[in-house]
């Protein structure tokens, strides 16, 4: 019964988008162009996310150099930006998901249209960059998925830290914690790293679709 409901699901969001695709190519607004406004979208959702981890870790760090005050505020802080985290990390994989699937509507209804050539090269020609359009767009894509994996590591273990403090606001709890930053540090460094890939990338690939329009 679930994965009837999931496939009955997937079939209505489908339908929403190609709605939503007719309705925009009756404004004149392809889907060329939705798939770039939403590579944009995701980058500045990846930017966001790259700002909100080293928030994150900053105040990761400022627990484990906790010298006094109020613990519970600083606990605070740190499930805040734990929090913030999360939302921001949804938010990055929502992105990353509408722009694969405009592209593949995109390449379906680009490769449907080649039948309907009647001149051979043009046919050709148009075949060989819809080929290479796709090749740079896998490309982007699996830097995106790649810095989308990145992200789970450093949730978990900013959870397993979070939750380890909720339960132990005490010097000795903060002590336990200090052996954790160098981990929680290598993986907002990589996860920053591969964003910032994923962002590049975007910024070819988009560079190269205007070039090519």
């Amino acid at each position: 019964m679930a994965r009837l409901l999931l496939v009955l699901l997937s079939i209505a969001l489908a339908s929403c988008e190609t709605a939503y695709y007719d309705t925009m190519e009756q404004f004149g607004v392809h889907k060329r162009e939705i798939l770039i406004d939403r590579i944009e979208d995701a980058q500045t959702a990846q930017e966001d996310g790259q700002e909100q981890f080293k928030d994150a870790l900053e105040q990761f760090q400022a627990v484990v150099n906790f010298d006094g005050g109020d613990l519970e505020v600083i606990y605070n802080k740190l499930n805040s930006e734990y929090e913030d985290s999360v939302d921001a990390a949804d938010t990055i994989k929502d992105r990353i998901g509408s722009v694969e699937s405009v592209a593949d509507a995109l390449f379906s209804e680009w490769e449907t249209e080649l039948e309907e050539y009647s001149s051979a090269a043009l046919k050709r020609d148009s075949q060989r960059q819809l080929e290479q359009t796709r090749k740079r767009f896998n490309r982007l894509m699996s830097s995106m998925r790649n810095a989308e994996r990145t992200i789970d590591p450093v949730l978990a273990s900013l959870k397993d830290n979070v939750l380890y403090l909720k339960h132990n606001l005490n010097a000795r709890a903060i002590a336990s914690l200090k052996g954790e930053l160098s981990t929680v540090n290598e993986d907002v460094n990589n996860l920053i790293d591969a964003m910032q890939a994923a962002i590049n990338e975007s910024n070819a690939f988009i560079d190269q679709m205007k070039t090519d329009s």
